[in-house]
């Protein structure tokens, strides 16, 4: 098939992409696909030209932000591929929806019991809205920001009333974003990838290891965990594949599919859990559309499961052209080769 790889760059016109596009890219031709790179950043008229240009069969969808950082620019931006009528991998524009806006998640957690930590919300016009007793230490971070942004471990957990609203305004003021504050789940960190649509697949899971950061800092992933390669933060922080037992791993499996289930989530995603002491697992949040790097934790867990990458990125395509209907490459190769057996 001829595929499109769709996604964010910082400036228009650039082609300074992230390292994923060359990693999928050489997973998609390992199959035979003929691939191409789109990199778009506000310009929705480029956007819609790029695509009708290069004519794509499916488009692989790696957008993380469109028009730096807008409220909803992800969303409509996938919305585009819906009007152009063209399929494409992961999420639609409501499951994306459903993901960023972290409030309205927890509520369709809640209907399907399973367990988040209690929050609130603090909208910039004053809005606000509760759910459960808050109790601290509480974690601010923005509502609807991905990727760690806005979070600042030695800021985010909050102890006092006063650190909050600051925290809080800090959001609205350099974000633009309401803030979400949910109740801190000390405990370990897991993440659970899963991959399917009707009979999605929970991977093994991969834990957190905070063993190597400072004594006293808080555990947890922020800005400076993720990104920034010099900080104790970063330096003491890694993803291992989790050593638990069979009927944890199982537990573990089973609400990362149960959030999946609930969120919508299409193709593939990755669910982060927090287990407490007495054996609680918390939702922590439900990322569909995960990120893809080789090294990263979706990859991970899905080499844990005997997955290699390059088929790990194939069976997403082909879990795409399932949904959209349309006759799978594997699937075409399996039809051919019975006929010429026949």
């Amino acid at each position: 098939m001829k595929i499109t790889l769709l996604g964010y760059v910082e400036e228009e016109g650039s082609k300074d992409v992230d390292v994923v596009f060359e990693q999928v890219t050489q997973a998609l031709k390992s199959k035979g696909h003929e691939c191409s790179v789109l990199g778009v950043h506000a310009d929705l008229q480029k956007m819609v030209s790029g695509l009708r240009r290069k004519s794509p069969d499916l488009v692989f969808n790696l957008l993380e932000d469109f028009a730096g950082g807008m409220q909803g620019g992800l969303i409509a931006a996938t919305a585009v591929l819906d009007l152009l009528r063209i399929p494409y991998t992961g999420g639609s524009p409501g499951e994306i929806f459903l993901q960023e806006d972290k409030g309205l998640s927890k509520k369709l957690l809640a209907f399907d019991e399973i367990l988040y930590p209690h929050y609130a919300t603090f909208a910039q016009d004053a809005d606000f809205e509760t759910a459960g007793r808050l109790r601290m230490p509480l974690f601010v971070k923005p509502l609807r920001n991905d990727a760690s942004i806005g979070i600042d471990g030695r800021k985010s957990l909050v102890r006092s009333t006063t650190d909050l609203m600051e925290r809080v305004l800090s959001i609205h003021k350099d974000l633009k974003d309401a803030a979400l504050v949910e109740e801190y789940i000390e405990g370990r960190e897991f993440y659970v990838g899963v991959l399917g649509n009707r009979e999605p697949r929970a991977f093994p899971p991969i834990e957190m290891d905070f063993a190597g950061l400072p004594e006293g800092s808080p555990r947890i992933m922020d800005a400076r965990a993720k990104f920034d390669v010099d900080t104790p933060e970063y330096q003491g922080t890694r993803a291992v594949v989790a050593d638990v037992d069979d009927t944890l791993k199982a537990r573990l499996q089973k609400v990362a599919l149960d959030a999946y289930h609930a969120l919508r989530v299409r193709d593939y995603g990755r669910i982060d859990l927090r287990l407490t002491e007495s054996g609680e697992i918390y939702v922590i949040e439900v990322n569909a559309n995960c990120y893809l790097e080789k090294e990263s934790e979706f990859a991970m867990a899905a080499g844990a499961a005997g997955i290699e990458y390059d088929d790990l990125i194939n069976t997403i395509v082909d879990l795409a052209c399932e949904r959209t209907r349309e006759p799978s490459p594997r699937r075409r190769t399996t039809r051919k080769a019975a006929k010429v057996a026949t």
